[in-house]
């Protein structure tokens, strides 16, 4: 049977407080045109907290299942964790399955800390899917203190459908898998794309002079990762591709890291588009699934405005783009074609940051009906809703 997870009394407090105030206030939304995907979302309602019972803390990823395999049904949400019980970043080894059915929150994995396959360890990030074949694949950027100081290179991790590891994937390639995938899954083959932000960050105590910010480094890539899939077996990478490279990454006492983080695909899987963090903007990769050579930082689609450090990106039914923003808790909705910034939603209006929500967003999905989305509230721990 599934570990049960225990929700501390701190967290249930304020997840009562959320849920009493489900719906936001409607002037906290703008959306521009009857095709705005965000004029049509009005309630904010939270889910669960996604601490486990080692007390994990700091929700990253949110994947959807696309099938029931193992002891995760299908439309489930995982989440995994980026901290531990001390709140250290790149310490965080768990992750927790939602049954939207049941409304009930299991522990789907625990995984080691110190894994000598894995550089540096485990602290799962926002990189993980899972496939159609039952695989799930997630991202390490592990950290001894919680900063980049003693930060490793990481590695991705695959379990099985019941949490267990069965294989890692390292190299000089993968450093600092960061940001939420994209995915092409034929289930006999998948095309996976992950962020890569960690290659020479140095400590958050190296300053830029001119800036005063911790230092910049142009490095972090995007990494196209193709694998076969063997009936019944793990899957076998393929081939490597650096589809894009040359963002900026940077460390950050707060943040432990800042670097491309969304990746979201076109419906036709033609174009990848990536948030660029420090570069405040969107970009767009053509032909990813099939290119040989890097596009560099690629063509920008959107930049600025609304946008305050884009982070999770996810791709809705109608072709909009949606970003969730770092430096406030407004998710940004962007025609791709055009570029247009249709309009900004308050997802995360707590007003104990400045501005309000500030730090507080990382992963998005869409709901499997296409007719909301789900997020994570990171000074909550917890999984919301919108619709």
């Amino acid at each position: 049977m599934p570990q049960s997870m225990r929700t501390p009394a701190a967290a249930l407090s304020a997840l009562a407080v959320l849920v009493a105030a489900a719906t936001l206030p409607s002037a906290s939304a703008r959306a521009e045109g009857q095709d705005a995907y965000l004029a049509g979302i009005h309630r904010h309602i939270t889910l669960t907290t996604t601490v486990p019972d080692n007390g994990d803390q700091n929700p990253y990823a949110i994947v959807v299942a696309p099938v029931s395999a193992g002891k995760v049904q299908k439309d489930d949400v995982l989440i995994d964790n980026f901290n531990n019980l001390s709140n250290l970043q790149g310490l965080g080894t768990t992750i927790v399955d939602y049954n939207p059915s049941t409304k009930k929150t299991t522990l789907f994995a625990s995984l080691p800390r110190h894994l000598p396959a894995c550089p540096g360890g485990v602290g799962l990030t926002t990189a993980m899917t899972m496939l159609k074949s039952g695989w799930v694949i997630v991202g390490s950027t592990p950290s001894n203190d919680g900063t980049t100081s003693t930060k490793g290179d990481g590695c991705l991790l695959v379990l099985d459908a019941n949490g267990q590891l069965v294989s890692t994937l390292a190299g000089s390639e993968i450093n600092g898998p960061w940001g939420n995938m994209a995915v092409i899954d034929n289930g006999t083959t998948a095309k996976v794309f992950v962020s890569m932000a960690g290659f020479d960050v140095p400590s958050p105590d190296v300053r830029d002079s001119a800036t005063g910010f911790p230092v910049t480094v142009s490095k972090a890539t995007v990494l196209r990762i193709d694998f076969s899939i063997p009936e019944g077996k793990p899957p076998v990478v393929t081939g490597k591709t650096v589809v894009a490279n040359g963002f900026g990454q940077r460390a950050d006492r707060d943040v432990f890291m800042i670097g491309p983080t969304g990746l979201a695909l076109s419906p036709d899987n033609a174009t990848l588009y990536i948030s660029d963090a420090l570069g405040n903007r969107i970009v767009a990769i053509a032909d990813a699934a099939t290119r040989t050579n890097s596009a560099g930082t690629g063509r920008d689609v959107s930049k600025d405005g609304m946008l305050k450090r884009p982070l999770a990106l996810v791709m809705t039914p109608n072709g909009h783009l949606l970003a969730c923003n770092s430096k406030n808790g407004q998710v940004v909705e962007i025609d791709p074609a055009t570029g247009k910034q249709l309009g900004a939603q308050w997802i995360d209006a707590n007003q104990a940051q400045n501005p309000p929500g500030s730090g507080d967003l990382f992963g998005i999905a869409m709901t499997p009906d296409g007719k909301g989305f789900y997020y994570v509230e990171d000074e909550i721990n917890g999984l919301v809703l919108a619709r």
